[in-house]
């Protein structure tokens, strides 16, 4: 730069400022972004609106463009969400836990509880979903020397046999196994496949069977069904998951008690 044009100017502070405008501003920016969903607040005990914030509270409504003509999705979306849930607070204080009222696997209570997720199934780079089941897909199987654990019996954490195993479930695009597909020896007259995840499955090629700490063998028969024979949506798996994601606190009640 000529020194005729700069005499009085320090271009390295001028060069700082500009960075920290630069930096406050990202951060403003930043800030109104992340806070898209869950926003305003509202006090858990009275319901009031939390005022603090000001501009920062929301940013503005963006829309997305899904692929494959699943349509226009916006953030936020339509507002608040309902609240009324089977449960009631122990204690009148914010962050006071809650306890069921009633079945917390089938009412969605804590780590039981599912986000309402699109009823499709999730799909891969070509437009095709990506979890079938293995009965079904030409060209996938299991490894000659090992089990596709069809007829293996599955125990709950009670010991018990919940059902036997009649088909596994894989994801195409990771080349992984996702779901046991199963009978259950109580199916309550529910229509549709029964799937368990398989990351939460044990499988004891020494006796033959597979174990499922997640619920007793008579929480089985009220698993999330699915409506088709060949694939399962983004929400079926979110309702699967939260079944025996909330067993694990809720399936005895020995788990909901405190470790000390």
């Amino acid at each position: 730069m000529h020194p005729d044009l700069t005499p009085h100017l320090d271009v390295a502070l001028l060069v700082f400022n500009a960075f920290v405008l630069f930096f406050v501003c990202l951060v403003f920016y930043l800030r109104r972004e992340d806070r898209r969903e869950g926003y305003p607040l509202e006090d858990e005990a009275t319901g009031r609106i939390d005022t603090f914030g000001g501009p920062l509270h929301t940013a503005e409504t963006k829309s997305f463009l899904l692929p494959f003509g699943h349509g226009i999705v916006t953030a936020p979306t339509k507002g608040r969400e309902p609240v009324d849930i089977a449960a009631r607070r122990t204690e009148r204080f914010a962050g006071a836990p809650y306890v069921p009222t009633g079945d917390p696997l089938v009412d969605g209570i804590g780590p039981a509880a599912w986000a309402n997720r699109a009823k499709r199934p999730d799909i891969d780079m070509e437009g095709h979903p990506r979890i079938v089941p293995l009965s079904g897909a030409a060209g996938y199987g299991v490894a000659p020397r090992d089990s596709d654990l069809h007829g293996w019996p599955i125990l709950g954490a009670d010991g018990a046999i919940a059902g036997t195993v009649c088909d596994l479930w894989i994801d195409k695009a990771d080349r992984l196994i996702r779901y046991i597909q199963f009978t259950a020896t109580d199916d309550r007259a529910l229509v549709g496949p029964a799937l368990v995840p398989m990351m939460m499955a044990t499988v004891d090629r020494r006796r033959r069977r597979v174990v499922i700490d997640a619920l007793n063998a008579a929480q089985f028969g009220g698993v999330p069904r699915l409506e088709a024979t060949d694939q399962i949506t983004l929400y079926e798996e979110e309702r699967v998951m939260a079944w025996f994601g909330g067993g694990y606190l809720y399936a005895n009640a020995d788990r909901q008690e405190p470790l000390l």
